[in-house]
Order: structure tokens, then C-alpha cells, then sequence
């Protein structure tokens, strides 16, 4: 087995050269790397943008052009654990913008399709405390929320 970790492969029909560039812009520790292009041989328009390799976040991706026959589902996600309220809201503002679209319980599609889950890392204390009414609290206050407000969720939790 490889010793280096994981590439996680992004689908896209057309637009793998703007969702990186997107992603890059987004995360620290981020860049761009390899694009390859459509060669003569191929059955696709030679020299369009098959393929651009890139780094987000620390995370080694992908992202290729690839069709219109697979789309992003909800199936498969990316979590973003956040120090704090400020973290939330960037990462929320940031990936919602351009057609994005926010959901339930700190969900939401970037405008790519792209579904990811922006959480305050204190929320999973709270929704896994032993106490289970604490742990109630904050987890019927994190499902009636969208972009998820950690001032609101504290106060759920201590029963404010």
C-alpha cells in the first residue's frame, strides 16, 4: 500500500481548472500543481484541460474534467472543523459564494456541486457529552440551524 496518504479524485464537466483555482484560494497550505492537457489522440477536444493536480488545505486532489454523466451528491462530503466563529463564517461565506448553496446543520453545496459540512470542533464535545440532555440540547439546536451559530449552540447546551 502506498505509505503517502490518499488523492481524492473531483469529477467535473469543464470547470476542474476554475474549482481548484476556487479551493486554493480558499485554504491555507493550499497549490496549485500539474495541469495536463487533451492529447491529439484522444476523443476529446486536443489540448482543453483534462486534468489539474492541486493541494488544499494540506489535502492532495484532483480535479478532472471528466463529463457530464456524474455529478457530486450529499453522499459524499467534506468536513471542515473550525476553531471558532469567525472560521465558520469565512468557510461558509467563501464556498457558499458564486451559486453556492447553504443547507441544514452546517451543510451546504459550493457552486461547483461540491458538498461540505462546516462544523465547530466544539460541537462534537457537546453532541457526544455523557450527559444526555446537554447532548440533546446541542444537537436539537445544531438541526434547526443552517450555518451553524456556536454562541446559539453553547447556549442550547447549557440549557439557556
Amino acid at each position: 500500500m502506498s505509505s503517502d496518504g490518499f488523492t481524492t479524485c473531483l469529477w467535473f464537466d469543464g470547470q476542474a481548472e476554475e474549482a481548484a483555482a476556487h479551493y486554493v484560494s480558499i485554504f491555507k497550505n493550499s497549490r496549485l500543481g500539474r495541469v495536463t492537457h487533451v492529447p491529439e489522440s484522444a476523443p476529446l477536444p486536443a489540448g482543453a484541460v483534462l486534468a489539474v493536480e492541486f493541494v488544499a488545505n494540506g489535502q492532495r486532489f484532483l480535479a478532472l474534467n471528466g463529463g457530464p454523466m456524474y455529478k457530486f451528491t450529499e453522499a459524499i462530503s467534506f468536513q471542515i472543523f473550525c476553531a471558532d466563529q469567525d472560521e465558520v463564517d469565512h468557510y461558509w461565506s467563501k464556498l457558499t459564494e458564486g451559486g453556492g448553496e447553504p443547507g441544514p446543520c452546517g451543510w451546504l453545496k459550493d457552486r461547483f456541486g461540491v458538498s461540505w459540512q462546516v462544523i465547530p470542533t466544539r460541537l462534537m464535545e457537546m453532541i457526544s457529552d455523557p450527559d444526555p440532555q446537554r447532548a440533546s440540547r446541542a444537537n436539537a439546536a445544531m438541526m434547526s440551524m443552517g450555518k451553524l451559530d456556536i454562541a446559539a449552540l453553547e447556549k442550547a447546551y447549557a440549557g439557556e
